[in-house]
């Protein structure tokens, strides 16, 4: 089997980016790895080499909502490492409030995070990929984007799907070439993202579910929700239920 030993993952500094990179480096592969707490970064990236002196770990500052700067941030990891073999855009936000309740800056700040600047971050992966003629790029949703959803999550919902949709527009035009497209729908993992959260039906520990999110990654799925079961099978209801019973899922 084929192995993308470069790695490019956004937002690596806490919650799922972080916790894939360390399950990546267990693994053995070279990681380039973005966010905007570099304390975090440099602090990871020493702990990662000395576990596994083997690999190569290269790490930059990026505010995914500088456009410019993901765009320069990726070319560079790319002259780093020679090539990016995957990217994965994971950086995102959880804030929000229920719309009409004066607090629109906090749902402004989360559509764009989790989709403008995902925007930025899978046109500057396919520039790459398209020049290399090879790549494979993960967008990480939420399983929250299968339907709308109410209160502080609803802008949350509506940035993961239209995320998906993007990369589905991304991969449908992209099928006859070497370049790979996954969507994964992540259900409750624990992270800085859901802390707050009050209802968290079927929650796994962070290292389960990045364990989870890298075994389905490998795997170069058309989508994936993780861990499998019981979101794969929660999704497909959220998908046909009433939005009341809907709620009560979620």
């Amino acid at each position: 089997m084929f192995i993308r030993q470069n790695i490019l993952i956004t937002g690596a500094s806490s919650g799922l980016g972080e916790g894939m990179a360390r399950e990546y480096a267990r693994l053995g592969r070279n990681l380039a790895l973005c966010a905007r707490r570099t304390d975090r970064l440099d602090a990871l990236k020493t702990e990662l080499e000395a576990a596994n002196p083997a690999i190569k770990i290269f790490v930059r500052a990026l505010d995914v909502n500088d456009h410019d700067q993901v765009f320069d941030v990726f070319r560079a990891f790319q002259a780093d490492l020679g090539t990016i073999d995957r990217v994965i855009v994971n950086a995102g936000l959880g804030k929000g409030a229920p719309l009409g309740t004066g607090q629109f800056s906090a749902n402004l700040q989360t559509a764009q995070t989790n989709f403008v600047a995902a925007l930025a971050q899978c046109e500057a992966a396919l520039e790459i990929f398209r020049a290399q003629n090879a790549g494979h790029l993960v967008a990480i949703s939420s399983v929250a984007a299968m339907r709308g959803m109410p209160r502080a999550q609803t802008t949350y919902a509506a940035t993961k799907a239209g995320l998906a949709a993007l990369a589905e527009g991304i991969r449908a035009e992209l099928l006859n070439s070497p370049i790979r497209v996954s969507i994964l729908y992540p259900g409750y993992i624990r992270s800085e993202i859901n802390a707050k959260l009050k209802n968290t039906p079927f929650m796994v520990d962070t290292e389960t579910g990045c364990r989870a999110l890298v075994k389905a990654i490998e795997r170069e799925p058309v989508q994936a929700f993780v861990p499998g079961w019981p979101w794969a099978v929660v999704a497909r209801a959220m998908k046909w239920l009433p939005l009341r019973w809907v709620q009560k899922l979620l």
